[in-house]
């Protein structure tokens, strides 16, 4: 499998700021992506927040099925979690992950009173990776587009404190990734996904990797119907340059771009490329 890394200069130094900024953070929200939940986990980043709550924010629930997303319901739920989907696009489930976070504030405000401190407004980290909408969620928070939002990696670049209410200010940061992405194989559902950033890894080899993830998921059919060209018994860089010669004259990075657009957009569906295993450790 090929090497996916991608470490640019921003994001290294954003993860040393966000680890000084933690410190004065009552509460944080942790944003996945509802195609791959699993993958779209920071490895690290319970050692970055240690005991401190975190709210778990599953985005782009609009591009799963209502089948796959009870499933990660009922997963997320029998550990002990309660995931809040989301479409930032749209603001759909976005209130109650608000009304969660100002409950959280509330604790936060009983305790400083215990202490005989002053009330303030929570203090709220928005962290994921790149592209999973961390800054549309902060936008619809606010009901107001203050943060700079695209759907492409990379867009923030910088940690941002965004005041929501006199009761809640949260904190926008870049996406951050782990220095080194050990795991291949969620490395190359990110860049399916478009959770890391285009430099990092080649398209042809990963719409490859595409095609033969659907196919073990069970869901090569969709590809059938979508392009006419059935991938079953062929490797994903078969379905690909076949796919090129039949319809683009040859032109095998054209497929390859135009079959994870496809996916990224929802033109093939709503589309899991992970569903709960039966044991894993977070």
């Amino acid at each position: 499998m090929a090497v996916i890394q991608w470490y640019p200069g921003h994001i290294s130094k954003a993860e040393k700021q966000l680890k000084e900024q933690l410190k004065l953070v009552d509460i944080v929200l942790e944003v996945r992506d509802a195609r791959i939940p699993l993958a779209s986990h920071h490895p690290q980043l319970k050692q970055w927040i240690g005991e401190k709550p975190r709210l778990l924010v599953i985005n782009r629930e609009d591009l799963i099925s209502e089948t796959a997303k009870k499933q990660w319901r009922e997963w997320f739920e029998s550990r002990g979690e309660q995931p809040f989907f989301t479409n930032a696009q749209t603001g759909k489930g976005v209130n109650a992950v608000r009304k969660a976070a100002l409950s959280q504030g509330v604790i936060v405000n009983q305790r400083r009173r215990q202490r005989g401190m002053l009330p303030r407004p929570v203090r709220a980290v928005v962290i994921g990776f790149p592209n999973v909408g961390k800054s549309a969620l902060i936008n619809r928070l606010l009901q107001r587009k203050v943060v700079a939002s695209a759907r492409r990696p990379g867009v923030t670049r910088h940690l941002q404190w965004v005041r929501i209410s006199e009761h809640l200010e949260l904190l926008d940061t870049p996406g951050v990734i782990p220095g080194r992405l050990d795991n291949q194989q969620d490395a190359v559902k990110l860049a399916i996904c478009e959770d890391i950033g285009e430099a990092a890894y080649d398209n042809q080899v990963v719409a490859a990797h595409f095609v033969e993830l659907l196919m073990k998921l069970g869901q090569g059919e969709i590809l059938h119907q979508r392009y006419l060209l059935n991938p079953k018994d062929m490797t994903g860089e078969d379905y690909i340059h076949t796919l090129a010669y039949r319809r683009y004259k040859g032109d095998v990075e054209r497929v390859a771009r135009q079959l994870l657009q496809d996916f990224r957009t929802g033109v093939l569906g709503p589309i899991s490329l992970e569903y709960p295993p039966t044991e894993v450790s977070l």
